[in-house]
């Protein structure tokens, strides 16, 4: 008996649901799609040996493996907690996002394992693991990414996002736009990946999850804040990460015992009406003047700080090809660093008061018993 077969024997009516959902996902495929066993996935990662882990993430670790017929894959084993099903709904909404949804600049997921409580993605293995890892990890990486690759890879993600904001039907979130999640195949062709955290928009409404995923500095301001989601929280974060990419420079950095986010500086250039001065220098003046400087206004505009000012993705495609004229744009302030700065600080006060209280609890329990 296979593991997808030996988790869904609890709590029948609910697991009879997620059977019928996973037997969708298989029916509206090309067959591409399968069910693996534990077994399998441990024979063709050396029993996820740590010298085959090629990637972590906030949902789980990744490792390289073989499968029999000698395809490479790469298997995610997702972080699970089993109490509050945090773990099973990534999977669920990685499942309905990713099984049957096919374009060039999209990581295929081509099965998946639920052994008990543990939760396994097999993905396309990708010969050139990530775009922070090899190209905007170092210096030496980056002299490696000249600026047709940068341009390559900024609009095959802007591509891949207006095909899930505005092409598919019910629109998908990606949640967690980064550098980490853009992997790259052979050919260095970006490929959008980690849809953990996509959710299901069925109408033009934002919503309000029920916790805020997605990593700080790419992270949209009223989503950091409240939760609130929209496309164009994705927005933002393409924003950043396509200031990342021109300017190979960190999304958030120490400056003078501070930290400094990616936006902060660029709006800054901007506001000094040098904008160019934010190109990765690696590049030695060797990109095209205009097209670098309507690039960096782009990432602007994707991070202004009130949302419906943002530009949707399908928009952002035609300003990074130059089929949008921009002559006379106006940009405003982005969402300013204080804002996530106080998120922080407001997350480490929660912390240190329930520390507190635990402590006080402690007390009083001790006091009691004496």
């Amino acid at each position: 008996m296979n593991c997808f077969s030996t988790c869904f024997s609890v709590k029948q009516e609910t697991k009879q649901e997620e059977v019928n959902n996973w037997n969708k996902v298989d029916d509206d495929g090309d067959g591409s799609f399968r069910v693996f066993s534990y077994r399998e996935l441990a024979s063709a990662t050396g029993g996820f040996h740590p010298s085959h882990k090629i990637g972590e993430g906030g949902f789980g670790s990744v490792y390289k493996g073989v499968l029999r017929d000698g395809t490479l894959v790469a298997v995610k084993v997702l972080s699970i907690e089993v109490e509050s099903m945090r773990g099973e709904r990534e999977f669920v909404a990685e499942l309905a996002t990713l099984a049957n949804i096919k374009h060039q600049n999209l990581v295929i997921l081509r099965g998946c394992c639920v052994e008990g409580a543990k939760r396994y993605l097999v993905y396309d293995h990708m010969e050139n693991n990530n775009l922070y890892h090899t190209f905007l990890g170092s210096e030496k990486s980056r002299m490696r990414f000249n600026w047709e690759a940068r341009k390559d890879v900024s609009i095959g993600v802007a591509s891949v996002l207006a095909f899930l904001h505005e092409e598919l039907k019910p629109h998908i979130l990606h949640r967690d736009i980064k550098s980490s999640n853009i992997l790259l195949d052979r050919d260095f062709t970006p490929k959008v990946s980690d849809f953990g955290l996509a959710k299901l928009l069925r109408d033009e409404k934002s919503y309000v999850s029920t916790r805020v995923a997605g990593t700080l500095g790419y992270l949209a301001p009223e989503y950091a804040s409240s939760g609130q989601v929209s496309r164009k929280s994705d927005v933002y974060s393409f924003g950043v990460l396509l200031l990342e990419i021109v300017s190979g420079g960190s999304v958030v950095g120490a400056y003078q015992d501070m930290e400094r986010f990616m936006v902060e500086k660029a709006w800054a250039a901007y506001g000094e009406n040098d904008v160019l001065k934010m190109v990765d220098p690696v590049l030695d003046m060797k990109y095209p003047v205009e097209e670098a400087k309507r690039f960096l206004m782009v990432g602007l505009l994707c991070v202004q700080e009130t949302a419906k000012l943002r530009p949707r993705m399908a928009e952002v495609v035609e300003m990074l090809k130059n089929k949008r004229d921009m002559e006379g744009v106006q940009i405003s302030k982005p969402g300013f660093v204080e804002d996530l700065r106080s998120i922080r600080i407001r997350q480490q006060e929660v912390m240190h008061s329930s520390e507190e209280a635990a402590t006080s609890s402690l007390l009083n329990t001790s006091t009691l018993a004496r």
